[in-house]
């Protein structure tokens, strides 16, 4: 989960824009994210791919600096990645 805000600690992903294994380019919205004062469009850094989604639509309170997505860069060979454990989920 991005910080979008100096004081945001958690925020809700009110919707993908993106599914599984899209293409996307520098400037896409990846997704929406609600905070306790706005939602906001999170726009792709870079072109890439959507490798697996951790966080769906509808996710409530996560908190910021957790896993929501794997992306890769367009043309990354996928087929043998693995996803490692969330390393928040690890310490529990």
């Amino acid at each position: 989960m991005p910080a979008l805000s100096p004081t945001m600690t958690e925020g809700n992903i009110a919707t993908w824009k993106v599914k599984e294994g899209d293409s996307f380019s520098a400037g896409d919205v990846l997704l929406e994210i609600e905070t306790d004062k706005a939602t906001m469009d999170v726009e792709a850094q870079d072109d890439g791919i959507v490798f697996k989604i951790m966080s769906g639509d509808g996710s409530k309170a996560v908190q910021v600096g957790t896993r929501i997505a794997v992306l890769a860069e367009a043309g990354d060979d996928v087929s043998q990645l693995e996803v490692p454990a969330d390393e928040s989920a690890a310490g529990k």
